[in-house]
């Protein structure tokens, strides 16, 4: 049997020739054409809505942008994996994840532009807003897989984090706790290499999938740059949840070509040349040059693919720059399901301190 931690799973090379492995290769034989271009799609317009984000906020229209450049071959292949009543609990850079789980692009930027607390009802496409608070998604996850359970749904959960996370006490707590009690849930880790400006290999000399070892954890690695191979080691993961057989570990090895946010600076901690080797592994150029090697590509189909890419990125655009600006006393709504003393108590406060100033405007006016 291969090792699948020290041999990543890839079902699909850079150069866009296919791997024969077949316990993954049976997971996706349902991926015929048609499937393939929706995945080739998927990349194209993802990445267009991060670029899109990503000059918002350079054009001062966001306070702040968590770029996924280089990570769509994980989110598409990990999300495209679910079913309609699977819940993901994202952190804050799973921007395909939200697209492929039905998130109106024009919701996805108001936490983003401060306007908001989140952008989007979470129930209503189960998938969570965006978790700033490194790893407290995986605690959330795992609760949620044991309520489902203990409810009898038969149902998957996935926490997505990165390898930065893995060094916080919030996924050791989850990892500790889901096998304990059998939680159905998939941690789902998007390896990028960079904990903002700390190589992974400060963090952990070994694989990070070896990690799940210490849990019990069944585990996994996978090229993350390979959307196929992500989408059959996921499929397998989820179904091993629902079916009663417990959490599993997910690293999928891929590479963030973009700053950690917006406000980051990358070429000041790692070279060009490391960039410049990751690129040519570009998830969107290696499922490209499959679907050519395959004749699957005509040009009325790739000007389609730009044309629903700039689509989404304008009605994106349009959410943002025309989303309202709330009153200010709204920032006290939704914070709890029910009304809670303390939130009321500061909530008096702030009207009181607003209704001082305005009366200070008027005199002063």
């Amino acid at each position: 049997m291969v090792d699948k931690i020290a041999y990543p799973v890839q079902l699909l090379q850079p150069d866009g020739r296919r791997v024969l492995r077949p316990e993954y290769t049976n997971l996706v034989r349902d991926i015929g054409p048609d499937e393939l271009r929706g995945l080739y799609e998927d990349l194209v317009v993802t990445r267009r809505i991060d670029v899109e984000a990503t000059a918002l906020q350079r054009q001062g229209e966001l306070g702040l942008w968590a770029p996924m450049l280089g990570q769509e071959a994980a989110q598409v292949g990990s999300a495209r994996a679910l079913r309609p009543d699977d819940y993901a609990f994202v952190s804050y850079r799973e921007h395909a994840v939200a697209y492929c789980r039905g998130v109106d692009p024009a919701e996805m930027t108001r936490m983003w532009r401060g306007t908001a607390h989140s952008g989007w009802d979470p129930h209503a496409v189960k998938v969570t807003n965006p978790a700033i608070v490194v790893g407290s998604q995986g605690l959330h996850a795992t609760g949620y897989a044991m309520g489902a359970h203990l409810d009898g749904a038969e149902i998957a959960t996935i926490a997505y984090f990165g390898d930065g996370a893995t060094s916080q006490g919030d996924i050791a707590e989850a990892l500790g706790f889901s096998m304990s009690f059998n939680a159905p849930v998939v941690f789902f880790c998007q390896n990028n290499q960079w904990a903002i400006s700390e190589p992974v290999h400060l963090q952990s000399p070994v694989p990070i999938a070896q990690r799940a070892a210490g849990y019990g954890m069944p585990a996994v690695r996978v090229d993350g740059n390979d959307v196929l191979a992500v989408l059959a080691v996921t499929r397998q993961a989820t179904q091993r949840a629902r079916e009663g057989s417990g959490p599993t570990f997910i690293e999928a090895v891929t590479y963030r070509m973009g700053p950690h946010t917006t406000s980051d600076d990358p070429t000041r901690y790692r070279s060009s040349a490391e960039t410049a080797e990751w690129k040519a592994r570009d998830p969107i150029d290696r499922m490209h040059r499959l679907l050519d090697r395959e004749g699957l590509l005509d040009e009325a189909f790739l000007t389609r693919v730009r044309t629903t890419a700039d689509e989404i990125a304008a009605r994106l655009r349009s959410g943002a720059v025309g989303a309202p600006t709330p009153p200010p006393l709204s920032v006290f709504d939704h914070v709890y399901a029910s009304e809670h003393p303390l939130l009321e108590e500061e909530r008096a406060e702030y009207a009181a301190y607003l209704a001082a100033v305005t009366d200070t405007e008027e005199a002063l006016s």
